[in-house]
C-alpha cells in the first residue's frame, strides 16, 4: 500500500471558499422560505359595515360593507337578528379600500322603527362580522 503525503484534496482556500458559498445558499433559501410564510399568515379578513339603511319601505334594509383587511373576503352567510341566512350565493369583497358591496334585505314582517337590529355576517375562512344598528323611529 503506498501512501502519497504530498497530495492534498483540497486547498483551505477553496474549502472556505465551498463552505462559505453553501451557508449563504442556505441563508437565502430560508429567508425566503420565512418570508412566504409570514406573508400568509399576515394577509388578514377584515370587513367593515359602513352603512346600514332602513328603506322608505319597512321591509327593506340595505347594508353596506367594505373590506379594510389585506385579502379579499368571500361571504357566505348573512343572518340579521340570527335569522336566516339572507344569501342566496356568495360573493367577494374586494380588499382594495374603495370597493364597497351592498346587500338588501327583504323582511318578510318589515323591520319595527327604534328596533335594534343586529347584522352578522360570515366568510369562507370562518370569521364573523357584527354591526349593530337602531331602525328610524
Amino acid at each position: 500500500m503506498k501512501i502519497l503525503k504530498s497530495r492534498k484534496a483540497l486547498s483551505p482556500v477553496v474549502a472556505s471558499i465551498i463552505l462559505i458559498a453553501v451557508t449563504v445558499a442556505v441563508s437565502i433559501a430560508v429567508a425566503a422560505w420565512m418570508g412566504a410564510l409570514t406573508f400568509n399568515f399576515m394577509a388578514t379578513e377584515q370587513l367593515k359595515v359602513t352603512n346600514l339603511q332602513f328603506g322608505q319601505d319597512p321591509t327593506i334594509m340595505n347594508v353596506t360593507m367594505l373590506n379594510t383587511g389585506t385579502n379579499p373576503v368571500t361571504i357566505t352567510e348573512i343572518h340579521v337578528n340570527n335569522g336566516n341566512n339572507l344569501l342566496g350565493t356568495q360573493f367577494t369583497v374586494l380588499a382594495n379600500g374603495n370597493h364597497t358591496e351592498t346587500v338588501t334585505y327583504n323582511a318578510p314582517t318589515g323591520w319595527t322603527p327604534g328596533a335594534q337590529y343586529e347584522i352578522e355576517i360570515k366568510s369562507s375562512k370562518g370569521n364573523q362580522f357584527t354591526y349593530t344598528a337602531t331602525a328610524p323611529s
